[in-house]
């Protein structure tokens, strides 16, 4: 068993002991419980900062531990599953969820380290944690459970447990391990949300809804279309966007994902020798992935909240979601197809730039992005009984605004003060924006 191994099992022994949690829930009273469950965690974590050597030191020692002397790592690691306990006994949180966050964390670094030592790849390794996060997510939701006296629906464990091990698996693949307690954090936040929305699922409705995502992100990373961490981002958006929206939904997002990267690698070599190619031989990362589909998952997750958490119809987020998702695919294709001719002109002075400058437009880019844009609409347009022609031109409308927003970002302040994913971001966050006030104006929707 390497070192590296062996630590993480040790991890996830620690780990193991956060099923205090329910225990302490079940038995007495929240604050009693809390001592008894969150103050243990908070004990070890001041104690080990004095730990220099010895047993329990080798054990669990990182690199960057064994260079500072004291186990920094363990310490932070204890003090995250103190926090989510204080949140599930303090403020409801379901106290299965900090159970289920460090061990779909620990247990799922275990399986990435048996992957390793055995020679595997990173994605196989990466698949190894998936694996091993989502068992560990949803046996502890099953004990828990069982604990409390009360679980979720056999097809909602599976989401949360794949959700979570998804996003852990993501975060993992992005940060250093030292920073494990910030992805125990966020797994948690995101299952607490999860479980409030009451999510409703059948048993072939996640089967398929998982086929179908892992699918397609093995075929794009595949392809080349996304990086490892970029392919990971794709399939959690996708899984989240037909659990808690709706085929439709993921219709419009899987078509912007598939057409934007087979758009970043039509005649690549070509946009190479222009300079104007996507980074990473067109493969789209985990942080591009997120800058034009943030406002897309905040949209879907505001409609399954609604109108009971936001007081407001659901179909208008389903327009922040098309909108967003429209300027997404519209500054896709017009930056892949327009940056192929030349001559292109400053979209703020409309002088003659040279391709690839920020900001700069070309007449046959904006046909691509307008067309982009039509195509959301239409899918949105024949898949949702809500969207009419005129809701279809809203859409088309939303997607120009922010293909046009990007273009002005990139002519003014991209490169200054923020970079190309802030550009995008708020390019998204303007259609968004734009598909909901357009909606309303036009009496699409009623607020």
């Amino acid at each position: 068993m390497t070192s590296a191994l062996r630590r993480a099992v040790a991890f996830a022994l620690v780990g193991f002991a956060s099923v205090i949690a329910p225990v302490a829930d079940r038995l007495f009273a929240p604050d009693i419980a809390t001592l008894v469950a969150a103050v243990p965690f908070l004990l070890l974590t001041g104690g080990l900062h004095v730990v220099e050597s010895g047993v329990i030191f080798e054990l669990f020692a990182r690199p960057g531990d064994r260079r500072d002397g004291r186990l920094y790592g363990l310490a932070g690691f204890s003090l995250s599953i103190a926090a989510l306990i204080l949140l599930a006994i303090q403020f409801d949180m379901p106290t299965a969820v900090p159970v289920a966050a460090t061990l779909i964390l620990s247990v799922g670094n275990v399986g990435a380290h048996v992957v390793r030592a055995q020679g595997g790849e990173p994605i196989v390794a990466t698949a190894g944690f998936v694996v091993a996060g989502f068992l560990a997510g949803f046996g502890s939701f099953v004990l828990s459970g069982s604990i409390s006296g009360g679980r979720p629906a056999f097809p909602v464990l599976v989401f949360l447990a794949a959700s979570g091990a998804l996003l852990a698996a993501l975060l993992r693949s992005m940060l250093f391990e030292r920073d494990d307690p910030l992805v125990i954090i966020s797994v948690g936040l995101l299952l607490w949300l999860f479980t409030d929305l009451s999510i409703s699922l059948s048993t072939s409705g996640i089967a398929i809804a998982l086929a179908i995502t892992v699918a397609l992100g093995y075929v794009s990373y595949a392809l080349e279309t996304a990086s490892l961490p970029g392919m990971l981002t794709g399939v959690l958006l996708s899984l989240l966007t037909i659990v808690i929206g709706d085929y439709g939904w993921f219709a419009m997002l899987i078509t912007f994902f598939g057409g934007g990267g087979l758009a970043s690698k039509f005649r690549y070599d070509e946009k190479v020798i222009r300079g104007i190619a996507q980074e990473n031989d067109g493969a789209r990362g985990s942080g591009n992935v997120l800058a034009n589909s943030l406002i897309a998952l905040f949209a879907v997750l505001a409609a399954a909240a609604s109108p009971r958490l936001t007081g407001v119809h659901p179909d208008l987020f389903l327009f922040v979601f098309a909108g967003s998702v429209a300027a997404a695919m519209s500054d896709t294709l017009s930056s892949e197809f327009g940056g192929l001719y030349d001559a292109p002109r400053l979209i703020t002075t409309f002088e003659r730039v040279e391709p690839g400058t920020d900001g700069g437009v070309t007449w046959q880019g904006e046909l691509a992005g307008i067309a982009g844009a039509g195509i959301i609409a239409a899918i949105a347009l024949l898949l949702f009984e809500t969207i009419t022609l005129g809701g279809a031109g809203v859409i088309v409308a939303s997607g120009f605004i922010g293909m046009t927003t990007d273009s002005l970002l990139g002519a003014t302040i991209e490169g200054r003060w923020v970079g190309n994913q802030g550009v995008n971001f708020l390019a998204t966050l303007s259609a968004g924006i734009a598909g909901a006030v357009l909606a309303v104006a036009t009496n699409i929707v009623a607020l």
